[in-house]
């Protein structure tokens, strides 16, 4: 039985530069999740329907119900804290 242990970041303290660019992460991977259905024949639809291939997350990001968006926003937030850890920085040039 698979047993997660993601890496403990709780002990990271972003600063704020990094907090927003969680936001600007979290769009483009709902962006690349979009792209990636759309290329497999996914279409916009009122409800997921896998043999149909609607689903009606393909909006937007900011068209995103918030529920969406804070999956995306962790899954960025995680990745950064998971490469400062790790003892990378990441700098704006």
């Amino acid at each position: 039985m698979y047993d997660p242990k993601p890496i403990d970041t709780s002990d990271v303290t972003l600063p704020e530069e990094l907090l927003a660019l969680t936001e600007r992460i979290a769009e483009n991977t709902h962006d690349i999740w979009a792209a990636g259905r759309i290329a497999e024949g996914w279409t916009y639809g009122d409800v997921k329907d896998s043999l149909k291939k609607t689903t009606p997350l393909l909006v937007p990001y900011g068209e995103l119900p918030e529920s969406e968006k804070a999956y995306d926003r962790n899954t960025s937030l995680e990745t950064i804290k998971l490469i400062v850890k790790m003892g990378y920085r990441i700098e704006k040039g």
